[in-house]
């Protein structure tokens, strides 16, 4: 089947923000040396979101941000949230779902920076956001994806 140029471009778009919400998890997980330093991760028991949460937010949701902090299931939702994003926008299978997700943890992510550093109110979680959410309106777990295995398989068991 061929594909317009704006398919191609959209499903690469999917592609790549899954992989990066997918590399972002088994960094956390594993401690794969990138943001995350061996030793540190989730499975030595360390928590992937009390440093962050606790140490680096700023801004006016900074207090919010430092109470929810030591709780386990911040972190469990935070890697769920990163898991099932990353899946679904890599293998694009419920997009919708897994856009709309990620469009709400970019928000999240950015509100725990605020002022951004480089922009009065713009920083590559809008950025993310604003893909998350054209995303979202696409079909574009279809190309390069299991987008209509994926309809196919959810509308069987309406």
């Amino acid at each position: 089947m061929k594909h317009t140029k704006k398919e191609v471009y959209l499903a690469l778009l999917r592609i790549s923000l899954g992989l990066l919400f997918l590399w972002a998890f088994f960094d956390k997980l594993f401690g794969l040396g990138f943001a995350t330093q061996s030793g540190k991760a989730w499975i030595n028991g360390v928590s992937p979101t009390l440093g962050f949460l606790s140490k680096a937010v700023h801004g006016p949701l900074k207090e919010f941000y430092n109470t929810i902090a030591p709780y386990d299931i911040v972190a469990w939702l935070f890697m769920l949230g990163l898991l099932g994003i990353g899946i679904s926008c890599t293998f694009g299978i419920a997009t919708r779902l897994g856009c709309f997700s990620g469009a709400a943890m970019s928000l999240l992510m950015w509100s725990a920076l605020l002022p951004p550093t480089n922009h009065p109110f713009i920083d590559d979680h809008i950025i993310y956001l604003f893909a998350f959410l054209v995303l979202a309106y696409s079909d574009t777990g279809k190309v390069w994806g299991f987008g209509t295995w994926w309809e196919k398989v959810t509308k069987n068991k309406k």
